[in-house]
């Protein structure tokens, strides 16, 4: 226990230490006149306590402008939530410094929850499109902040241009949010609420509307006008078993409630501390980065030994006497304690940080600027961007030419660009050494096993000349595209791995040309490659851009690649659903109009061969697949919920005159923008990095075959990878 020596000396180790950050007096910001009367009675009471150094009252408008005069040494203190100290932080480079402690089962932290009724089995966290929602209300960190930043973070509320309420109105069939009215709200956001006793005060976020704060949510649930509550923690058994003899709650029972689960599952109540949307910190004081923390913690531990809970006279946790609630700090702390690691990602944590993420729309651009690599690319962003700007879809689309996925990533990190589609491989790139990172990903089956794709060996059926997969030395072989995953990373990484082709010190593409003896592979042609690699390339209608990697070259890409095989080659490195996408009248060009699927085999590592529909069995790997590429600082909430609303629209192939997402056959190309077998286009949710979207199994394989610039400065790719560790990652 601390003697009174000892609290005199903390005390003037604080004041010196104060002293030596400039600060002769803390000057508290206040928002309200009721605050400002409760700060001017706490600087009397620490001066009567002689508490050092003085306590001064300021006033500020808002949260945000206390904190921009603390940044702008007008202030130097003041009490934030964790939503508000958020943005404190990154917006004025504020630091917490002493948190607010509630109660000991918790500390510092309460848990956000979404409960239902157990007899309702329907409802889970995966499922809640188009059920009713209660809330505590509309700026309460339990009530909206974690429960929405959570949905949109996982993206499964899409919202478009940052108008998330309107989103939340789209994705719940109706709501209680108290504080969600005005011209500003849709009004389902309030259609649960039923206001006092009178029926007067609806929506209106105090006491007077029945179904406020966590207790109010909870009755809303209770009362089966909604489907599920977002509350605090401990809100089911505040209110349930007794502990609430309010004639609405006196029959309610614990066990009939549960809570939902990050993960999908559910649980019972009391195990919120595994079952829960976010732990969300404390309210916490912030200062200046050049303000010493431990001081002002000693200055306010001074004054709540004197005037903390059980004081006769002024209390500062107390605001009853003020006509107002939670006044400089709130009314529930029990106690003020240091923070040990003052930042704000230390202390908001991993799980609400990536709550706040989704209200992340100060970044919210006037145009998403695309980056197009082909004349066809661009004749379908156009229409894309026309399209979009139908349905007042924002951002709106602007259409920017780059000469390659390079070029684009280049530019998306110069910031001249803001989005481009790249395959595995390229993502690799773009990610590693460009910085950038996904924002949507395709996915082309309705299921969730759709963010991945099969990379097979694709030949002709014969009778007489049925090689396998290890006799393809000599043969013609037809690629995607230099450096592309199915087309020539995953295939010659096989190959390598197989010991069919020996790449001496890294110079990868002489052993191919040496090993096939024709290629067409898209983007070789540059200076140095072997020119056998772009021996079976045709270029455009008029013979010009031979091997370009763009959609010019005739024989890139995945229907490139497979179109090769049919007129010229022996082998094609492509995609699992490529036949299919190019026979049995699936492909009406002239060249594929007439082939028949069953004339077309794959290739096994096994050395057999199959079906083209037994791709999951026999195939060269399973891998990530193609997803939307931006800069770090874009908003990907920004980019997935324009493109959600988009394919709302414009995702159907089933309107062959309207324009579509997911179709390039009216732009003479294949896979433009995104790929043709594309399905639907898909959160990222927490694989946000490009380290994360690919996946360990893939990363792991990239390490152990990355051939170093030094030994191969014609390096083609850091992706020549496929080991044994991919093939387990196969189904």
């Amino acid at each position: 226990m601390q003697t009174s020596t000892g609290w005199v000396v903390w005390i003037l180790v604080g004041t010196f230490s104060l002293a030596a950050s400039g600060l002769t007096e803390v000057r508290w910001c206040v928002t309200s006149p009721p605050e400002m009367k409760k700060c001017s009675q706490m600087k009397e009471a620490f001066q009567s306590a002689k508490i050092q150094p003085l306590i001064s009252c300021v006033t500020g408008d808002s949260a945000m402008d206390c904190a921009k005069k603390i940044a702008n040494k007008e202030a130097d203190a003041v009490s934030l939530d964790a939503g508000d100290l958020y943005q404190a932080a990154r917006e004025y480079k504020l630091k917490p410094v002493v948190a607010e402690k509630y109660d000991q089962e918790v500390g510092t932290f309460y848990y956000a929850v979404a409960v239902v009724r157990k007899s309702d089995s329907s409802t889970a966290i995966n499922n809640l499109k188009m059920k009713k929602s209660c809330h505590s209300g509309f700026s309460t960190a339990a009530g909206w902040k974690v429960p929405i930043g959570y949905l949109i973070n996982a993206r499964k509320i899409s919202v478009m241009g940052c108008k998330f309420s309107q989103a939340v109105s789209d994705f719940f069939a109706e709501s209680c949010i108290p504080g969600a009215q005005g011209v500003d709200f849709p009004s389902s956001l309030c259609q649960l609420c039923v206001g006092d006793e009178g029926g007067k005060n609806k929506c209106v976020e105090n006491s007077s509307e029945r179904y406020f704060s966590d207790s109010g949510a909870f009755r809303c649930l209770a009362e089966n006008a909604g489907d599920v509550a977002f509350v605090k923690h401990s809100t089911v058994l505040d209110n349930t078993d007794g502990n609430n003899n309010s004639p609405w709650a006196q029959a309610l029972n614990s066990t009939d409630y549960q809570l939902l689960c990050r993960d999908g599952s559910r649980a019972e109540v009391s195990d919120w501390k595994a079952c829960h949307l976010a732990r969300v910190p404390t309210r916490a004081v912030v200062v200046r980065t050049d303000t010493d923390g431990t001081a002002t913690f000693i200055l306010l531990d001074a004054g709540q030994k004197k005037f903390g809970i059980t004081s006769a006279g002024f209390k500062m946790f107390n605001s009853t006497s003020y006509d107002g609630k939670d006044l400089l700090f709130k009314d529930a702390t029990k106690e003020l304690t240091l923070i040990k690691n003052q930042t704000y990602q230390a202390w908001l944590g991993t799980e609400y940080l990536q709550s706040l993420k989704g209200f992340d729309c100060y970044r919210l651009p006037e145009t998403l600027r695309w980056c197009t690599q082909s004349r066809s690319e661009i004749l379908k962003c156009g229409d894309m961007a026309i399209a979009f700007q139908s349905q007042n879809l924002t951002p709106s689309i602007q259409c920017v030419s780059g000469d390659n996925p390079t070029d684009c990533m280049i530019k998306i990190k110069e910031k001249e660009i803001d989005a481009v589609t790249l395959d595995a491989g390229q993502i690799y790139t773009a990610g590693k050494l460009y910085g950038l990172v996904p924002a949507a990903g395709e996915s082309y089956t309705s299921d969730n096993e759709g963010a991945s794709y099969y990379a097979v060996a694709v030949v002709k059926r014969s009778s007489h000349n049925s090689f396998t997969i290890n006799q393809l030395k000599g043969k013609k072989s037809c690629h995607t595209g230099l450096n592309r995953t199915a087309g020539w990373n995953i295939p010659i990484g096989t190959l390598m791995e197989m010991g069919e082709i020996k790449a001496d010190k890294c110079k990868v593409a002489k052993a191919v040309s040496e090993f096939f003896s024709a290629s067409c592979v898209p983007g070789a042609g540059q200076k140095g490659y072997p020119s056998k690699l772009c021996e079976l390339c045709i270029g455009n209608e008029n013979g010009q851009s031979k091997c370009a990697f763009t959609a010019e070259e005739r024989y890139s890409g995945y229907t490139g690649a497979f179109r090769c095989l049919v007129e010229v080659g022996d082998v094609a490195f492509v995609k699992h659903t490529t036949v299919t996408d190019n026979t049995d009248g699936n492909n009406q060009e002239s060249w594929a109009v007439n082939l028949i699927s069953s004339d077309y085999q794959l290739l096994c590592l096994n050395g057999a061969r199959a079906e083209v529909h037994q791709w999951k069995d026999c195939n060269l790997a399973r891998v990530p697949s193609h997803a939307v590429m931006v800069h770090p600082s874009t908003s990907i909430s920004v980019v997935f919920g324009l493109l959600d609303k988009g394919q709302e629209h414009f995702g159907s192939k089933s309107n062959p005159s309207g324009f579509q997402m997911f179709n390039s056959s009216a732009y003479g190309g294949s896979d433009l923008l995104f790929k043709d077998s594309t399905v639907k286009l898909i959160s990222i949710g927490e694989k946000d990095t490009y380290d994360k979207w690919l996946g360990k199994s893939y990363l792991e394989a990239i390490k152990k075959t990355e051939c170093s610039a030094a030994a191969n400065p014609l390096r083609v790719s850091l992706l020549l990878l496929l080991i044994l560790i991919l093939h387990s990652f196969c189904v």
